[in-house]
C-alpha cells in the first residue's frame, strides 16, 4: 500500500510543511451551518486555510473543509506555483495511468450490509438547505460493456435509512450510463466515494470523454497508479484509501424528492433529476475522517470544479490561437464568466478567441478580453479594462439560443442561455499611456513602510 495516496498522510503533511496554511481548531461547531460559517467568516476577512475541525456536534469523526479554497495550495498538491497550475494540470492529466487493484485498504476496516445512512457523517451548509447533505460525493460507476469507470460529483441526502435522494443534475457521462442500464432493464451499480486523496478528487472534476476512466486520470495526477479495492457487491474499483464508501444501485425508473440545495450560483436550487442511490453496503476507515467541500459560490466549490475546465480551456486557447497569454474564472461569475489575456495584433482577434470559448465551454456566458498587461486574477484590474478601453457600440457581441447549464436560475425553461463577449483591449488606434509608479519608488516605499504594509 502507498501512502503516499493516503488523504489523512497528506492533511498531516501539508500541516507539517505550511503550517500557516492550515487553522486547526478544537471548539467544537455545530454540524448545522457551523463549518460554513467559519468558511464564510475566514473568506470575509480574506483568509482561505485549510480547516481542521477536530470536534463537530453530532459526529463521531473530524472533518476537514476548505480544501481547495486556495489556487496556491491546488498548485502545491501538483508541485508547482500558481502560474505553473494550469500547464502542470493537464500535463499530468494527460498522462493518465490505468488504477491498479489491491487485495486490501483501510477503507475495508469496517463493512456492513446493515445500512444506517445515520451513521454517515452529512453537514447542513446553509440554513436554505432541505437537510443535511453529501457535498463531496463522488459516484463511481462502470459502464456494462466496456467496463470503463466514471466519476463524478453529486449532491445527495438522506431519504430513508437505506436511501440516499440524489441530482444527476449535469446530465452528463454518469446520465448517459443510467440510461444504457435502463435499457437492459437492469439498476446501475454504484459506488460512492466519501474522503480521498485530493488528486483523485481533483481528477472527479476532469472534463474528459465517455470513454476515458477519471481513476486513470487520478493515476496521472499521481504520477503513479491509482490503487483500487473492488466492493465487495458489485465490484466496483474504489480507492483502497477511501475514508466512506456507499456502495448500491440507481434504477432509472426510482425518484424521490430532494432539494432545496445551495449551489455554485450562490442561490438555491431545487432543480434535480431526483434519482435514488438505494445503498447495500457501507465501507469505512477505522480512523475515519470527514472530507468536506463546502457548497455555495465558495472559492472551494468553484476552484475544485473550475481548475480542470480553466487548464483545458487554456490549452485549446493557446494551441488553436498562440497570442492568447492567460485564462481566469473568476469567483465573482460563479462559473458563468471568463476573463481572457492575449497579444493582438490585428482587429478581430479577441473577438475570434473570446467565439472560441464561447463555443466550446457550455457554461460561459460572458467572456471579457484584455490586454496581456491585465492581470485577469484581479477583478478590479478587468473592470479598470472594461471602463477604459470597451465601447457598447462596438466591442460587444451577443449570441442567443444556446445549451447552458442547468442550474444557472436566469436560464430558460428549456435549459437554453444567451451568451456575450466584451472586448476589452486597447485595439490598434488606442491613444492613452498607463501611469508608472517606478519600481525604484515602490522600493523605497517599502523601505520606509517595513513591515506596515
Amino acid at each position: 500500500m502507498n501512502h503516499r495516496q493516503d488523504p489523512h498522510a497528506f492533511v498531516d503533511q501539508y500541516r507539517h510543511e505550511f503550517p500557516d496554511d492550515v487553522l486547526v481548531l478544537d471548539d467544537p461547531v455545530p454540524a448545522d451551518e457551523g463549518v460554513t460559517g467559519v468558511i464564510y467568516e475566514l473568506a470575509a476577512a480574506g483568509r482561505h486555510e485549510m480547516v481542521l475541525f477536530r470536534k463537530v456536534t453530532g459526529l463521531d469523526v473530524p472533518v476537514v473543509s476548505n480544501m481547495f479554497a486556495s489556487r496556491q495550495r491546488i498548485a502545491r498538491m501538483l508541485e508547482t506555483g500558481p502560474s505553473g497550475l494550469h500547464s502542470a494540470y493537464q500535463q499530468r492529466a494527460l498522462r493518465a495511468v490505468p488504477p491498479r487493484v489491491v487485495d486490501s485498504g483501510p477503507v475495508l476496516d469496517e463493512v456492513t450490509s446493515k445500512v444506517d445512512l445515520a451513521t454517515v457523517p452529512m453537514l447542513r451548509h446553509f440554513a436554505s438547505d432541505r437537510s443535511p447533505y453529501v457535498t463531496s460525493g463522488i459516484i463511481v460507476a462502470e459502464d456494462p460493456d466496456t467496463g470503463v469507470g466514471n466519476l463524478s460529483y453529486h449532491r445527495a441526502m438522506p431519504h430513508s435509512r437505506t436511501e440516499l435522494a440524489t441530482s444527476l443534475h449535469s446530465r452528463g457521462d454518469l446520465w448517459r450510463m443510467l440510461q444504457k442500464y435502463a435499457e437492459r432493464g437492469e439498476p446501475m451499480p454504484v459506488a460512492m466515494v466519501l474522503g480521498g486523496h485530493p488528486l483523485f478528487m481533483l481528477a472527479a472534476s476532469a472534463r474528459v470523454g465517455y470513454d476515458v476512466d477519471e481513476r486513470a486520470v487520478a493515476g496521472g495526477l499521481l504520477g503513479e497508479p491509482l490503487e483500487v479495492v473492488r466492493t465487495p457487491r458489485h465490484g466496483i474499483g474504489v480507492p483502497a484509501w477511501s475514508d466512506f464508501v456507499l456502495e448500491g444501485t440507481i434504477d432509472a425508473s426510482e425518484h424521490a424528492d430532494e432539494g432545496p440545495f445551495g449551489e455554485f450560483s450562490g442561490y438555491s436550487s431545487n432543480r434535480s433529476t431526483n434519482n435514488v442511490l438505494r445503498v447495500h453496503t457501507v465501507l469505512r476507515r477505522s480512523d475515519a475522517m470527514l472530507i468536506d467541500v463546502v457548497g455555495g459560490n465558495t472559492d472551494e466549490h468553484l476552484n475544485l470544479a473550475r481548475v480542470p475546465r480553466e487548464s483545458e480551456m487554456a490549452e485549446k486557447l493557446k494551441a488553436r490561437f498562440p497570442d492568447v497569454t492567460a485564462v481566469h474564472y473568476p469567483t465573482s461569475g460563479t462559473h458563468f464568466h471568463c476573463y481572457v489575456a492575449l497579444r493582438q495584433r490585428r482587429p478581430g482577434q479577441a473577438r475570434q478567441v473570446m467565439l472560441g470559448l464561447l463555443g466550446w465551454d457550455p457554461y460561459v456566458k460572458t467572456v471579457i478580453a484584455v490586454d496581456e498587461d491585465v492581470d485577469v486574477t484581479s477583478d478590479s484590474d478587468v473592470l479598470w479594462a472594461l471602463a477604459t478601453h470597451f465601447q457598447p457600440h462596438q466591442d460587444l457581441f451577443t449570441v442567443d439560443g444556446l445549451p447552458g447549464s442547468p442550474l444557472d436560475p436566469s436560464s430558460g425553461s428549456d435549459g437554453t442561455t444567451s451568451r456575450m463577449g466584451l472586448d476589452a483591449t486597447r485595439g490598434p488606434h488606442f491613444d492613452g499611456n498607463r501611469i508608472v509608479v517606478s519600481e525604484e519608488a515602490r522600493q523605497h516605499a517599502r523601505r520606509i513602510l517595513g513591515g506596515n504594509v
